[in-house]
């Protein structure tokens, strides 16, 4: 497709926002998998269990349906370095009320901060990607794309192993994972300052209180290229699929390898190192253009990699190896398909479009 003219745009606000990213990539895998820690440690039955693991991963995915499109509004309507401002702060605060369930070992606390967390990601998601073209000419989409998941990603392979860590190291005592979380939080604010003043969008355009009607207008706007339309849906399938991964290997490890929470959280490493290595190497291949022949090619190396994990008996290493191949591809895949969302739309619309595939922010777009 063709590539918009270059112009003169400062890499330290993209550099910024990667930084930014990842410590709020890094902070939110901490807190749930010190959540996901405690209720293992909890010793309930397996139904049990497995239904607290699925009110964790309820409550993490629900604000992303409800505020996603809100975030697409103030993305448009405001200046996204001034929304990314907001829920930095936003984070802040939810990370306190996460501390304060960790210090009272409360269990509905606790789960109210990651409904906030999770509601705090929704709203920065669409502004998140859409800075991307706003720091970045059009020709470095594609290398962006593959930095920041790449960085998302190394957030996630950390975050998983500390979140476990520190609840084994301060078990009893998780309030000072709380105070770490908070630290985290701070920083994350004062790098987001680092970003450049970008203008609003669409300073004029009105909120639907109606987000059904909302989600409709949208739908038909990106219906009008049918590269877009299908480039959304691809997208938020993959991250549903990708929620859903991370959800059942939580339970896999224990139950079908009978390992501990820590060397589980080595299965969902693997799976995002895999991630973060094919994402880059999708971005560098690339080169100055969006390659769309990835997109299949990571669609089939996923869909043969499945295949095999669910046909066959893998221990530990070979599950892993196969998780890590798995997410390889998946960064093939989810590459392009996000160049070409950032790409193609008219700048007063981007924030509602991304809103509509920013389930990927979600679970493992942050995991």
């Amino acid at each position: 497709m063709p590539i918009l003219p270059d112009v003169r745009r400062s890499e330290r606000g993209f550099w910024a926002l990667i930084i930014t990213q990842f410590q709020g990539a890094y902070s939110d895998n901490i807190l749930r998998n010190l959540l996901l820690a405690m209720i293992v440690g909890m010793g309930l039955a397996g139904n049990e269990r497995s239904t607290f693991v699925s009110l964790v991963t309820f409550l993490f995915s629900m604000p992303f349906v409800l505020f996603s499109m809100t975030g697409g509004w103030l993305a448009d309507c405001f200046s996204k370095r001034r929304v990314t401002l907001w829920t930095k702060g936003m984070e802040i605060g939810a990370m306190t009320v996460a501390t304060a369930g960790l210090a009272y070992h409360s269990q509905p606390i606790c789960l109210v901060a990651l409904g906030l967390v999770a509601t705090q990601a929704a709203l920065f998601g669409p502004s998140k990607y859409g800075l991307l073209p706003e720091l970045l000419p059009a020709k470095r989409l594609s290398w962006g794309n593959g930095v920041i998941e790449l960085g998302t990603f190394l957030a996630i392979i950390v975050g998983t192993v500390t979140g476990a860590a520190l609840a084994e190291r301060f078990h009893g005592r998780e309030v000072y994972a709380g105070y770490f979380l908070i630290t985290l939080a701070v920083i994350g604010f004062f790098t987001s300052l680092g970003i450049d003043r970008v203008p609003a969008a669409a300073p004029s355009k009105r909120f639907r209180i109606n987000f059904v009607g909302d989600l409709w207008h949208q739908i038909g706007l990106m219906r009008r290229d049918k590269a877009l339309f299908l480039a959304v849906i691809g997208n938020a399938y993959f991250w549903f699929l990708g929620s859903l991964l991370f959800s059942t290997v939580v339970v896999y490890g224990p139950d079908v390898l009978h390992i501990g929470q820590t060397k589980t959280g080595y299965l969902n490493a693997a799976l995002a190192v895999g991630i973060g290595i094919g994402s880059m190497i999708a971005g560098l291949v690339s080169g100055s253009k969006i390659e769309y022949g990835l997109i299949p090619l990571g669609a089939i190396g996923m869909t043969c990699t499945g295949l095999a994990l669910g046909g066959m008996q893998f221990g530990l290493v070979g599950s892993g190896i196969l998780l890590g191949v798995l997410g390889f591809w998946a960064g093939f895949y989810a590459v392009p398909v996000n160049a070409l969302i950032q790409h193609r739309p008219a700048e007063k619309d981007k924030g509602g479009l991304y809103s509509k595939s920013s389930v990927r922010n979600h679970p493992i777009g942050r995991f």
